[in-house]
Parts: structure tokens; sequence; C-alpha cells
């Protein structure tokens, strides 16, 4: 099925919802593109959980659904559901392990719980588990890490956890207004403890010089795990690295937070610039990230 812009409706989904990933996808041969769409959608489909309920048990439920609609596939019988058919096709032709798809829905339940991360460990636990994790899947997506050089392989994992943790503490940052106006935090409760972080003043969707701290904190911390990132680039083939040009993009949030004091809720942190593609295509052209 087709959207009006000739996209697969999972490309349509990303394009619309998950715009940073898309463009990476474009540089991916075209095997494996639409089958990234197909993955991308999944996650879009399972993250949202905590969204789209009212209650935790209405969100527990949709999660085992998830995890039914896995079964179904692996067992040669997916059901019938867009996201579901196409992403039956990206395990078909990639192999993608059942225990990474499962584990990725596990930790979502995360979101249906009334917690907050007590530390930048817990934090970066879960962000393992989600945004490291999918970078692990669309990576088996772009590379054949079965047939693959032992050393290459082991570089490419340490690099999407890297990334992973970058891309994930940044997605964090950038949604702290999103997810305030839920009355959800997802920053580190140490980190709030230490700068003095109002809660109340948050949920009322306003900026504050203590939340701009732990957001230049948690900053820091993403520059450093793009370093890592990157120590593993000459490793790594050039055919697996289209999911991690996300490197290139967070570069481009990085220098807008710098740029705006650390201030989330500025909305030029929502907005690509135009010359997003073109530094992807040199990122891409350059085997860099």
């Amino acid at each position: 099925m087709s959207n009006d812009t000739g996209l697969s409706y999972c490309g349509g989904d990303i394009k619309k919802n998950d715009y940073d990933r898309y463009l990476t996808c474009l540089f991916a041969k075209d095997r494996a593109r639409e089958n990234l769409f197909a993955l991308y959608a999944f996650n879009q489909e399972v993250a949202k959980t905590a969204e789209v309920v009212s209650e935790p048990l209405t969100g527990m439920i949709r999660l085992q659904w998830w995890r039914e609609a896995i079964e179904g596939i692996f067992e040669g019988n997916p059901r019938k559901h867009l996201v579901v058919e196409a992403l039956a096709k990206a395990v078909k032709d990639h192999g993608l392990q059942r225990e990474k798809l499962d584990e990725f829905i596990n930790a979502r339940e995360f979101d249906l719980e009334d917690a907050v991360p007590q530390n930048l460990d817990a934090l970066e636990g879960y962000v393992v588990r989600t945004s490291s994790a999918l970078l692990s899947l669309a990576t088996d997506i772009t590379y054949d890490k079965e047939n693959a050089d032992e050393s290459a392989t082991e570089a490419l994992g340490q690099a999407c956890q890297s990334m992973g943790l970058a891309w994930g503490i940044l997605g964090i940052i950038r949604a702290t207004p999103f997810y305030a106006a839920k009355k959800r935090v997802y920053l580190p409760q140490d980190l709030m403890n230490q700068y003095g972080l109002n809660t109340s003043t948050l949920f009322e969707l306003k900026s504050s010089p203590e939340l701009c701290l732990i957001s230049k904190a948690l900053t820091e911390q993403i520059k450093i795990h793009l370093s890592r990132a990157r120590s593993f680039s000459d490793n790594i083939p050039k055919l697996a690295k289209s999911p991690l040009l996300l490197g290139a993009l967070a570069d481009q949030y990085v220098k807008r937070l710098e740029s705006n004091s650390y201030d989330p809720f500025d909305a030029v942190l929502h907005h690509p610039k135009a010359s997003t593609t073109w530094k992807l295509m040199w990122a891409n052209i350059c085997s860099r990230y």
C-alpha cells in the first residue's frame, strides 16, 4: 500500500513521524531501505504505547498484542496489519532475531510505569534497551553480521550502543516539553536533585535555569557517546553505516543546544535545517557518521 508521495505505508509513516531516521534510510541500499522503514514503523507502534492508552493495564495489553504479532511472524503466520506484514518481510530477508524484537518490546514497559530514572546509569540502561537496540536491529538489516568479519561485527555492535545512547539521550532532551505536558519526567532524579529542578515549573511547560543545567550535563554525555561511537568507524564497512548517520544529525542538534543555552523548550530543536540532507550526503560519501 502506498500513499500519495509514492512511499509505502511504512515509509510514509516514518517520513511523517520520525523524519531524522527517514533521512538516514535514504542512504541505505534499495533492498534494505524498505525493510528499515518497516523496522522503524514497528518502533513507532511500540514506542507510542504510553501515549495512546489511558491506563497501564491497557498499555500492557497493547504490548502483548505486539509480542503475539512477533510470535506469528516467526511461526509463518503474520497478522493482517500493514506494519506487521512489512516487518515479517524484514525478518525473512535479514534473519532478524526474535529475542531482540521481544526484548525491544519488553523495554517499553518502563514507559507505563509512574517512575523516574534514579540516576544517569538508570536512564542509560533504558536508552540502551530502546535506542541502542533499535540501531542494532537496523544494522542487522544493512549488514550481514553472521557472515562478516568478527572484528567488524564487534566494532559495529559497540558503535550501535554508543550512538544509540547519544541519540536516545538527545531525544529525551528534545522531548522534555512533550513529556512534561503529560506529567512525565525522563530526566535523572539525581540531576534534578543536584540542580534543584522543581517539576511543578516543568509541568507548567516553562523552561528554567535549573532545567538548562541538566540539559547541559546530558549534552556533555551525548558528546562523550558520539566520540566513542566514532572511534569504531574505521573498522566498520560503509555498507553498514547508514543507520549510524544519526551522528551527523546529532551534531546539528548539539550545536543548537549549545547556542540556545541548552533550553529544551526552544522550538528550533524540532525543525531540521535546510542543509541537513547535504550534510548527510557528505557524511555518507566520506563514510563518516
